[in-house]
């Protein structure tokens, strides 16, 4: 068996530049964000290990809020996860897969989550 570690940070709101309906371009929509990554561990984690052994957490936080570009608008929130999955993948060599989960809030008319989820596995 092959030991990962996986890292998450989950249902943070972030307001993207996202939609393709004239009530959704220019202005920010708030999506709801859980990003969670896969990553070759250390062999072992005392209680004295370093913050380098491992991922910051608000690698994954910043990769869904200050690493988009500003003022870009993504048609796709597909288009959101891919650029998050790219900026983890840059960050870290040891990043071995990134799952994004996106709900976008604004539609929501009964509590539903609408959204999509895009899981990528190192090329």
């Amino acid at each position: 068996m092959v030991d990962s570690l996986i890292l998450e940070v989950a249902d943070f709101e972030q307001d993207v530049l996202t939609g393709i309906y004239s009530e959704e371009t220019g202005k920010p929509q708030p999506l709801r964000f859980t990003i969670t990554v896969r990553m070759k561990p250390a062999r072992h984690y005392a209680p004295d290990t370093p913050l380098n052994a491992s991922k910051n957490y608000m690698d994954l936080k910043f990769a869904a809020s200050e690493a988009l570009p500003p003022g870009l608008h993504f048609k796709l929130i597909e288009a959101v996860a891919d650029h998050i999955c790219e900026t983890l993948f840059l960050q870290d060599d040891r990043v071995e897969a990134v799952t994004v989960k996106i709900v976008k809030l604004a539609i929501a008319e009964n509590g539903e989550k609408i959204g999509m989820t895009l899981t990528r596995e190192r090329r």
